[in-house]
């Protein structure tokens, strides 16, 4: 049997660039200014968003804000609990490395000069993890993040809703020769190749992590990969706008930011 007829009758039965299901439950917090559970599959993550009226001590004095994010797994989010960072005395490697990239994907979503000096936290956690946690900590994040921005326009704070554009991500990979959209844990742990890929709705790179775990891969396998990445990532942002639904009001705050954002860069 050739690899490729392998790949093809994956775990969940899917095709080799379908999704999984995808789900984004809005405001399943009642205290957080913004919240969302994302569902990738069996992947559950909550990501909620904290308005905090101060930024950041680097930024003091500069009029700008700041968006930053924490990322951690519950104990039984895994076949085998995984003790807490709380107990471990530090936050994991791990941990830390998604948490900075979840951070970075949703400040290149959000006009932070236009935020005022104030920082927005995006906690996520995972409730369960399938493969794809950090991915749909984006994604799931972002819709947060929205919300808490309409919030902040909607209550006077700000005249304008600053989001660049709209931010997703989404796991590919090669398992068995064959290249793969959105791997659950089961393809992960033995890909031949895992990428994460971070896009905005313009279909910009916003962030790529590729990793051979054996062989090489070529440049063509690559660019199908990010052509994979490309096609997923823009299901998901039409799923996000569906769901966040911005009012005319909204979408004229929105682009209010970006005619300001141009002028900027015209100055």
């Amino acid at each position: 049997m050739a690899a490729e007829d392998v790949v093809l009758m994956r775990p969940d039965g899917r095709t080799p660039r379908e999704l999984r299901e995808i789900t984004i439950t809005r405001n399943c917090s009642r205290f957080a200014e913004g919240s969302a559970l994302v569902s990738f599959g069996d992947t559950r993550v909550i990501c909620t968003a904290t308005i905090e009226e101060k930024a950041p001590q680097f930024l003091r004095g500069s009029g700008q804000g700041w968006v930053t994010a924490e990322y951690s797994m519950l104990p039984r989010a895994t076949a085998v609990r995984t003790t807490r960072d709380s107990t471990r005395g530090r936050v994991s490697g791990r941990s830390h490395e998604i948490q900075r990239l979840i951070g970075r994907s949703l400040r290149a979503g959000t006009a932070l000069g236009l935020l005022g000096e104030r920082t927005i936290w995006i906690d996520c956690d995972v409730l369960q993890a399938d493969g794809g946690t950090r991915t749909a900590a984006i994604t799931g994040g972002f819709v947060a993040l929205v919300d808490s921005l309409r919030g902040l326009f909607g209550n006077g704070s700000l005249d304008c809703i600053p989001i660049t554009g709209f931010i997703a991500a989404l796991s590919v990979g090669k398992l068995g020769g064959s290249l793969l959209a959105d791997l659950c844990y089961e393809e992960d742990s033995r890909a031949e190749v895992d990428c994460n890929i971070v896009m905005n709705e313009f279909g910009e790179f916003i962030e790529v992590q590729g990793t051979a775990e054996g062989a090489p891969f070529t440049r063509k396998e690559f660019t199908e990969m990010l052509d994979l990445a490309e096609r997923g990532i823009s299901s998901i942002v039409k799923l996000q706008k569906g769901l966040l639904d911005l009012s005319e009001n909204e979408q004229k705050a929105v682009d209010i930011a970006r005619d300001r954002l141009r002028e900027l860069k015209q100055a």
